[in-house]
């Protein structure tokens, strides 16, 4: 079978950068362009010959470079538009998270996908992590039994500093919860197959950026899942900037069963067990992690192959990003009892 011919578009946040390492080392894949039409980025990523530049300005890009697919790194608040284009013109699309920050966008990707048969990929890295597969493995056994409480704590350094500067320009970024919020309301149903039903409330609010008060580094929300799990999780940008990505706390995951407990941490070394009839919570070895996971099972849509359980579809991406985005709507305007299913 041939290679699939990928081209990268817009590079304005790092994690894009990730997903190009993985696809000039990938066999099967072959990089075939390059654009970021931001000067300064484009300067940065060539001094630091981290990417191979082809071209500045993605109208031309998407008219000259022959590709199979395309990635979109861009701002936030521009990637929807961007995926947009090169859906238009018959190319499949994966998007660094967040997909897009708009309902709108959404409906239209979903539209065209469907229409030309095109697959539509997402960085949502927390399905590939160890302590989820493992989370996954132990609730699927039924070694807590049904779950009825999830408490999740993603909360980043806010770094007001060194993020780009697009995060602070109104439109640009789309919130908080469409932000960090979608790797949980992603990698939950991954977990614990159960599916999100309502969310019952969800707040946003400027506390650590006071230089910028558009910009709402807080973000909290209540959920219900479909058996009636309650879930709360908070994704706020209020971890210590030294030490955010490090401490113990990050991307914190408690689910509570009618037969036990399990914990887990990005940073920890093992998942944390307490069943209902033993007296001691264990320490579990963690299995091997399956870094990449997402971009694989990208390739594997557009190839036609089976996925395998748990590996994430067209429909799943863009399920997950509508649930996020209204959450994300809700929280802007303060609605309650937002219908998710």
């Amino acid at each position: 079978m041939s290679d699939i011919r990928l081209a990268f578009l817009g590079f304005r946040h790092g994690h894009i950068t990730s997903l190009y390492d993985l696809a000039a080392h990938l066999e099967g894949v072959r990089i075939v362009g390059a654009c970021e039409e931001h000067a300064l980025t484009r300067a940065a990523l060539q001094a630091r010959g981290a990417v191979d530049i082809t071209h500045d300005d993605a109208a031309r890009f998407l008219a000259e470079v022959d590709c199979d697919a395309v990635a979109v790194g861009d701002a936030f608040g521009l990637r929807g538009a961007r995926a947009i284009a090169a859906l238009e013109t018959g190319r499949h699309v994966i998007v660094d998270k967040p997909l897009c920050t708009r309902l709108e966008e959404l409906a239209q990707i979903r539209t065209l996908a469907a229409a030309g048969k095109l697959q539509v990929g997402c960085m949502l890295t927390m399905r590939d992590a160890a302590s989820t597969i493992a989370a996954r493995q132990l609730i699927r056994q039924g070694t807590i039994g049904e779950v009825h409480a999830i408490q999740f704590g993603g909360q980043h350094p806010l770094m007001l500093d060194s993020r780009p500067d697009w995060y602070w320009e109104p439109g640009l970024h789309g919130g908080t919860i469409n932000d960090i919020g979608i790797h949980a309301i992603d990698s939950i149903p991954f977990v614990t197959g159960l599916s999100f039903q309502r969310l019952e409330a969800a707040r946003c609010w400027n506390a650590f950026a006071p230089e910028v008060p558009h910009f709402h580094d807080g973000a909290q929300m209540l959920l219900t899942m479909d058996n009636g799990c309650g879930v709360i999780g908070d994704v706020s940008y209020h971890a210590p900037d030294a030490s955010g990505y490090s401490m113990p706390y990050y991307w914190r995951t408690t689910y509570w069963g009618r037969e036990g407990v399990i914990e887990t941490a990005t940073n920890a070394d093992h998942l944390a067990l307490t069943t209902a009839t033993g007296g001691q919570t264990e320490r579990r070895d963690l299995p091997t992690g399956n870094s990449g996971g997402y971009f694989r099972a990208f390739l594997k849509t557009i190839r036609g192959e089976t996925l395998r359980d748990g590996e994430p579809s067209t429909q799943a991406v863009l399920d997950s990003s509508e649930r996020v985005l209204r959450i994300q709507a809700a929280a802007d305007a303060s609605e309650r009892g937002v219908d998710l299913t």
